[in-house]
């Protein structure tokens, strides 16, 4: 066997073994990650049928799980979610990619920032709720204006990272990249975006949250399917299962999203050299 061929066996199984370490270690902080839910869903089961917690209030957790289980079942849940899902995935796509062509310019070109800033630091002050009757009003209740009002939501928490990451990036790495005789393109591919990459993608993880959070406002706009609408059922029904149900349901497809979004950041980011306990 070559030397070559030594080397190249011995990177793959230094890859196969990082890639092992890796897993077992996600399983690890996962399995952690859920001692604390499981001690409060117990001391709920417990507090709920002990009668501390009346149940017209607080139904015990395996009363709201009967009502997954039953919504499951007529096939009335998977319509609830896919929907809300379709509407947060939609937004989220569009608030982010108007926040990084806009966000690329402002952060790039200070003159845009003096320009445009103040507007949009204004806008964001704006609450969720006060959006709705203006867009009943333009778009109507469709669809167009529950999607237009998540990708609001989304669209600053990722221009703030992004304008603050690009305008972060330490001026003595530039003026590096010039001594070498970079051109701009490279300056910016090359050493701007991966110095800002970073900030960029806690950004977008910031924006999906809060994508999650006006999605329930968005569904007040009229919807007739989705965990929204759930929860405004079980509100009018007075049934609490539902409401509980629909919120456990938002932190589930919440946590679950924001999972594969910090999967994304770790494997973009490999090449830093992080501080791991």
């Amino acid at each position: 066997m070559t030397q070559t061929e030594v080397s190249h066996s011995s990177n793959k199984k230094s890859s196969k073994k990082k890639a092992t370490t890796s897993s077992a270690s996600y399983a690890r902080s996962f399995a952690i990650g859920l001692i604390i839910p499981a001690l409060l869903l117990l001391i709920w089961e417990v507090a709920s049928r002990a009668g501390i917690f009346p149940q017209y209030l607080l139904p015990a957790p395996s009363a709201v799980i009967s009502t997954l289980v039953a919504l499951a079942s007529s096939g009335e849940l998977w319509t609830h979610v896919s929907s809300t899902l379709s509407r947060v995935l939609i937004g989220f796509f569009l608030g982010t990619i108007v926040a990084v062509v806009l966000g690329s310019f402002i952060g790039f070109f200070k003159p845009l920032e003096r320009l445009f800033d103040p507007l949009l630091q204004a806008l964001r002050s704006i609450p969720s709720l006060a959006w709705v009757p203006l867009f009943i009003l333009w778009m109507g209740i469709a669809e167009t204006s529950k999607v237009t009002l998540i990708a609001v939501g989304v669209f600053f928490p990722v221009y703030l990272n992004i304008v603050s990451g690009i305008q972060g990036v330490d001026r003595k790495l530039i003026e590096v990249g010039k001594v070498y005789n970079m051109s701009t393109a490279s300056i910016i591919t090359r050493i701007v975006l991966p110095a800002s990459l970073p900030s960029f993608l806690v950004g977008i993880r910031s924006g999906l949250g809060l994508g999650w959070m006006f999605v329930v406002a968005a569904e007040l706009m009229g919807a007739s399917e989705g965990l929204g609408f759930l929860l405004t059922l079980g509100q009018n029904t007075s049934r609490p299962d539902t409401i509980l149900a629909s919120i456990i349901l938002f932190a589930i497809l919440g946590k679950a999203t924001d999972a594969i979004l910090k999967q994304l950041e770790n494997r973009s980011l490999r090449w830093q050299d992080r501080y791991e306990t």
